[in-house]
């Protein structure tokens, strides 16, 4: 099951988010939650699997 670790509100957040849990070796997904946003702008969740979720917590918390 895929679990939401971060909502990023611009999609150039949401890759840089998601190109760092990668180099971590962790599986990511993004997802757009508003269907109207723009390219740019709208919720997009950084979603990874369950049993990663901890990990994906400690590289965002250590990143930021």
């Amino acid at each position: 099951m895929w679990m939401v670790v971060y909502i990023a509100q611009a999609k150039e957040t949401a890759e840089r988010i998601s190109a760092l849990l990668r180099e971590a070796g962790l599986l990511v997904k993004i997802r757009v939650t508003n269907q109207g946003a723009q390219d740019q702008y709208g919720c997009f969740e950084i979603l990874v699997p369950e049993s990663e979720v901890d990990d994906a917590h400690t590289v965002i918390i250590d990143a930021l």
